[in-house]
């Protein structure tokens, strides 16, 4: 029988019909057929092929002319750029447009080609995260910034192009719907409450305990309630932090164990799965506010969104997500 629950920080309804659904297990992705070499002289984030993107930004470590650990190079493909002018505009006294101004940047996660998250050192996972803070920070200082994505899509079903391991950082000169959404609904819960609304869910997650994988001294990892997909799960602070600009460097240090730890799981348990995931922030002007819970959004990409999802906005999970954390903490 089909249940309907609803997300807390969105209003959005989610059918959670685990009649359609398959056993935990069935979810594994078979193996691939063929393996990864730890260098491929044809792509553009090997060693050896810097030349083949823009030039960087950053790099890790910083004295190092020849090796380096994590790059950050311009998109050479960006959904927007630098060059160009800020306008605003109606054209044929109805439509809207503006000028495609922002940042949209490459983290190239690791020199070895056939590398991935889950199985690098604590230590390499935190040079990544690093990276991620580094930048988010330039951008904020931008005034033309209104809102910062950062985001890793792993696998040909999560959208990616390029196999080497690597993430992205897009600033954009407009708040997207969805942000200002959840907004909306985390300043009514406050304006009622005068408590930030990530905050009470957590420690109503945390309460609960069923949709919780593990936690850390300062973070806790759960399936939220109404989970849009099999295994959506989220990373988020213990403590109240708005934005991820203010994460301490003892906090990524342990931010980037706990990454590593639930993806790990997730290759255990899923098969290396292709997934997405998202680091949501407050907005730079909001930053300050105690409305928002920065966090880590993960979703795996093992069922398939059709066409009631797209017409309905409406999502079907097939799992329970207290099954699912019931699952993948047997492989934590």
């Amino acid at each position: 029988m089909s249940i309907l629950r609803q997300d807390p920080t969105t209003k959005d309804w989610v059918i959670i019909a685990t009649d359609r659904g398959k056993r935990p297990d069935d979810f594994q992705k078979t193996a691939t057929e063929f393996a990864l070499l730890p260098h491929d002289p044809l792509c553009p984030f090997c060693p050896g092929q810097e030349n083949l993107t823009p030039p960087e930004i950053l790099r890790y470590p910083h004295d190092s002319l020849l090796d380096w650990g994590v790059r950050v190079v311009p998109n050479k493909y960006a959904a927007v750029g630098l060059k160009g002018e800020l306008y605003r505009k109606e054209t044929d006294h109805f439509f809207r447009e503006m000028g495609g101004v922002g940042h949209h940047e490459v983290i190239i996660e690791t020199p070895q080609h056939d590398q991935s998250l889950s199985r690098m050192t604590t230590n390499e996972v935190e040079m990544v995260l690093a990276a991620y803070h580094d930048r988010y920070c330039a951008l904020r200082q931008d005034p033309q910034v209104k809102s910062i994505v950062l985001f890793k899509n792993h696998g040909e079903r999560a959208g990616t192009s390029l196999i080497h391991p690597h993430s992205q950082i897009v600033g954009t000169p407009v708040a997207p719907l969805l942000v200002r959404k959840k907004y909306e609904v985390a300043i009514s819960h406050f304006d009622d409450t005068g408590r930030c609304l990530y905050r009470d869910l957590v420690d109503e997650e945390r309460l609960a305990k069923v949709r919780v994988l593990f936690e850390s001294p300062s973070f806790v990892v759960f399936h939220p309630f109404a989970s849009r997909v099999p295994f959506e799960t989220w990373i988020a602070p213990k403590n109240e932090e708005a934005t991820f600009g203010h994460v301490t460097p003892r906090h990524l240090a342990e931010l980037a164990d706990v990454l590593r730890r639930t993806l790990k799981a997730f290759d255990d348990a899923l098969g290396n799965p292709d997934f997405n995931y998202i680091l949501h922030s407050a907005p730079p002007e909001d930053d300050t506010k105690h409305y928002f819970l920065w966090h880590i959004q993960i979703l795996p990409r093992v069922s398939t969104i059709a066409g009631f999802e797209l017409g309905s906005g409406i999502f079907i999970n097939t799992i329970l997500p207290e099954d699912a954390a019931l699952y993948l903490k047997e492989y934590l």
